[in-house]
Formats: structure tokens, C-alpha cells, sequence
């Protein structure tokens, strides 16, 4: 009798916002252990710049991460605040698209851990970078797709197109699941939208959400096309999607749910129940054949798993109903304590929970340098203080910072304030379009640069400081490490600034 007052006291909804809220709380409490990361850096100086398009992404990251901090104050826990909720929101997302499924609560429950505690799950939670909100929309867009699937509403097609645009402002992967949308309409029953005049506002809302970045695309005459490119091949070049099948079983979703996203695969394309729901399973197929094709990075496809899990988690409670009740106790059992398993692997392997530099977090460095490239920004930024405190007086109007990567001038710009630093300029990415000041510096500090090309650029450098931290841990701040101080220059600065230009 307890159980039954208790279960119906506490809703469905209200498990599935109690573990978004578990969730939220585990990253609020860990996600400061560390320091920003690269890519971080470039966000928050995004956001303190903001524009309708970056260079290397839409402007949807830098806003929410300027919107956050405007809130909050700068801190590692405030930035991060939005990617937290944007990881809880996915949470209780995976739950509702199983229940629309036909999920009862455990299975529910199920849908909502197993997608949670996926390892780029968990990352994008604990980071705010331009990977962290391209997970909720992609999601957002499936649970709207069943929403109509199972109502037959064609309204819902303006909540798709509005997730897509916001989703195409987020990353431009975006586009690669709206392509595996339009395969899906064209696979299956869903074609007889094709006629409604919803399904066609939902693609103008959508086309409108994004006008903004294409206005600013045009402007600039798709450098970020240019970038893409650039940055692709050097990807491949290196091997960085040479594990893409592979990855997708480790990464992409907790360890321990292979069985049940591979359930819901079986679910979309065999079973009587998920014929309503085929359209799913193509969008998952397509994407995943791009991507293999297209030579993407794993991670890409991971945003599409949540609705395979759900899925899956409909298939594992008909799997126990067939069984007698103790069978079906012992075998949830034992899922749970594989995914409890898979959740704690993951979380390991993610979460900024390791002390720096103990067996644990040089494990981790093995297998992904998420962690290690938030190191030493802090010391890095005071050792270009003290650098520029050295310098006479009178030369300090005339002096400017040039650093190699967007990343070491956003740290500069973000936290050089206390040490009274100049702005520092790049000629990486979107820092190469924000140009150098008028009148250019006569003295530069110099950060990541090596010698020899500092000597093609200059008359004189001298080796002023080192990029090091404190826990000796090598990572790509400090490569290479030292810090110059350069003078009289042997090309007009417009030139300089040409042979500066790449993409990083």
C-alpha cells in the first residue's frame, strides 16, 4: 500500500525532473575542478564579441555563454551553467520520446540514464563549446518528429523547422540531420506531409531562424565554408576519423546500452508498433552513412542515439513482460547494474572529478585531452603580465600582443584586465577578421610563435618568458613555449598580418 500512495504521489514527470535535477547538481559540483578549455576561451571571447557568425561556428554558443555570464558573473560554474541545463533538458527529453514510445516508467527511467550518461553526453555538459548545444536541438527535434508521428498533427512541423534553425545556428552539422529528415519523409509513409502546408512553414521557419548567419555568411563570402574545409582535411590528414565505426559504440552512447540503441533500430524498422515511427530509424541510417562517407568525426552522429535508446527501452519492457516475475526482476537487475557500470566508466572518463596529475587523470590524457588542454591558462596570462610590466614605461603605449591560436589571444583578452594587458590579436580564425589595431604596435609580445618564423616577420626578438604550468603537464599551450619580445619589423603590417591568416 506504501508503494502504491508513493508511486502515485510522485509523477512520471516528476522522476524524470528529479534525475535532470541529480544531473545538473553532479556537474555543478565538479565542473570547476580544472580550468577553461581551449575552445572555451574562444567562446568566451566570442561572447564578449558577439555577431551574427563566427568564423568557426554559428552564434548561438557565444550568446547563451554572454547571456550566462551576464547573469552570473565569469567563473568556470557560471559559464558552464547552460550547457548543464541544456544536458538535464536531453535528459528528460530521452524520457518523454519512450514514453510517447509506449514506455511505462522503469523503461522511461531507462531511456533517460542510458542517454544521459553517453561520454559526449557528459562532456558537453561539463564544457561550453560549439559541440555543447548541437546534442539538445538535434534531440529537441526528434522528440517533436514523434510527437507528430504519433499524432498525426502536422503542426508539429513548426516546432521541427524552429529546432532545426536554431539547431543550423548552433552547428552546421545541423544540416546533415535535416538531410536525414527529408530521407525519411521520402522513405516512408511520412511522404503524404509533403502535400500539408505545415511540413512547408516548418522549412520557411526554419530557413528564417538561420536568415541571420546566411545574411552573415554572404558578407563574408562563406569563410566558414572555407573553414570547414580547411579543418576537415586536417583532420583526416591526421587520423582523426579514422575511428569512426568504432566510436560510436565507446563513445557515442554508454557502453552498456548498445544492446538496447541496437533494440531500438530493430524497433523502428521491424516491429509492427515502431512501423509508425520508420522515419526515425532513416534519419538515424542516413546520417550515420554521411558522415562514414563524408569522413566525419564520431562524435557527430552522437546527438542522433537518444532516439534509438528510446527505442530501445520499449523493446527491453516487452523483453520483461514476456518473462515470469522473477525472471524479469533479475534481468532488470542486472541491466541496471550495466548501465550503473557504463554510467560510472563514462563519468571517469568525462567528468573533471580526478585530482591533477593522480593515475586517474593521466589515464584519462591517454585517451582524450579534454582535460589536459585546461591547464595552465592562468599562468600563462601572468607570465605575459609580468613581461609587459617589465617593459619601459614609454614603450608600453606602443605595445600590442600577436599570438599564434585564437585560444592563447581569448585568454589574454578574457583574463589580461588585471594585469592591464593590451588587446591581443590573432590571425586564426574569426581573430584574423577583427584585424590588428590602427596604428599597429611598434613592440609585440609574442606567444606561440617559433623563432624562426618570428625572425622572417622581425628585426629583433628576444625570449622574454615560458609558456609552463606548475604541474608539468604538456599540453598544446606550450607548444612552443616561449614568450617573445619583438621589434622593428621587416614587413608593412598588412602583409604581416596576410602571412598570419589560418585556421586552427
Amino acid at each position: 500500500m506504501k508503494k502504491s500512495r508513493l508511486a502515485d504521489f510522485i509523477s512520471d514527470n516528476d522522476i524524470l525532473v528529479l534525475l535532470a535535477l541529480a544531473l545538473f547538481l553532479l556537474h555543478m559540483f565538479t565542473n570547476h575542478q580544472y580550468g577553461f578549455h581551449q575552445d572555451e576561451m574562444v567562446v568566451l571571447d566570442n561572447a564578449y564579441n558577439l555577431d551574427w557568425g563566427y568564423v568557426e561556428y554559428p552564434p548561438i554558443t557565444p550568446f547563451l555563454t554572454r547571456v550566462s555570464i551576464s547573469l552570473f558573473g565569469l567563473s568556470l560554474v557560471s559559464a558552464r551553467t547552460f550547457a548543464v541545463l541544456a544536458h538535464s533538458i536531453v535528459l528528460v527529453l530521452a524520457g518523454l520520446m519512450a514514453r510517447e514510445l509506449g514506455a511505462k516508467r522503469p523503461a522511461q527511467i531507462l531511456a533517460a540514464v542510458a542517454t544521459a550518461t553517453a561520454p559526449v553526453a557528459l562532456v558537453q555538459g561539463a564544457t561550453v563549446m560549439y559541440v555543447t548545444y548541437d546534442f539538445l536541438w538535434s534531440v529537441v527535434t526528434a522528440y517533436f518528429i514523434i510527437r507528430l508521428l504519433k499524432s498525426e498533427n502536422p503542426r508539429w512541423w513548426l516546432g521541427i523547422g524552429a529546432a532545426i534553425g536554431l539547431g543550423m545556428m548552433t552547428k552546421y552539422t545541423m544540416a546533415f540531420f535535416a538531410a536525414g529528415i527529408v530521407g525519411g519523409v521520402l522513405l516512408t509513409d511520412a511522404r503524404r506531409y509533403l502535400k500539408s502546408p505545415w511540413l512547408w512553414g516548418g522549412v520557411g521557419l526554419s530557413l528564417l531562424v538561420f536568415l541571420p548567419n546566411m545574411i552573415w555568411q554572404i558578407q563574408h563570402n562563406f569563410i566558414s565554408l572555407d573553414f570547414l574545409q580547411g579543418i576537415h582535411g586536417r583532420d583526416v590528414e591526421i587520423g582523426r576519423a579514422e575511428g569512426y565505426i568504432l566510436e560510436q559504440f565507446v563513445f557515442c552512447a554508454n557502453l552498456s546500452a548498445i544492446p538496447i540503441w541496437i533494440a531500438g533500430l530493430y524497433f523502428y524498422f521491424f516491429r509492427e508498433d515502431g512501423k509508425r515511427y520508420r522515419m526515425l530509424g532513416w534519419m538515424f541510417v542516413i546520417t550515420f552513412l554521411m558522415y562514414l562517407l563524408a569522413l566525419g568525426r564520431s562524435y557527430y552522429q552522437a546527438p542522433a542515439y537518444p532516439m534509438l535508446i528510446a527505442a530501445g527501452a520499449v523493446v527491453w519492457q516487452g523483453w520483461l513482460e514476456k518473462k515470469s516475475e522473477r525472471g524479469a526482476r533479475g534481468a532488470a537487475r542486472g541491466t541496471w547494474i550495466a548501465i550503473a557500470l557504463g554510467s560510472v566508466l563514462a563519468g571517469i572518463l568525462t567528468l573533471p572529478i580526478a585530482p591533477i596529475n593522480s593515475p586517474v587523470f593521466n589515464m584519462v590524457g591517454e585517451v582524450h585531452e579534454t582535460f589536459t588542454e585546461q591547464i595552465g591558462w592562468d599562468e600563462m596570462v601572468k607570465e605575459v603580465g609580468d613581461i609587459y610590466a617589465a617593459l619601459p614605461d614609454e614603450e608600453k603605449a606602443r605595445t600590442g600582443i600577436v599570438t599564434g591560436e585564437n585560444d592563447e589571444a581569448a585568454a589574454l583578452n578574457t583574463f589580461g584586465g588585471e594585469y592591464g594587458l593590451p588587446k591581443a590579436v590573432s590571425g586564426s580564425d574569426t581573430f584574423y577578421l577583427r584585424g590588428y589595431d590602427n596604428p599597429p604596435p611598434e613592440t609585440v609580445i609574442v606567444v606561440g610563435f617559433d623563432s624562426y618564423y618570428l625572425n622572417l616577420l622581425f628585426d629583433q626578438c628576444t625570449v622574454e618568458g615560458t609558456v609552463t604550468n606548475s604541474y608539468g603537464i604538456d599540453n598544446d599551450l606550450a607548444n612552443p613555449p616561449g614568450i617573445y619580445v619583438c621589434r622593428k619589423t621587416r614587413l608593412p603590417w598588412d602583409q604581416i598580418w596576410e602571412k598570419m591568416k589560418h585556421y586552427s
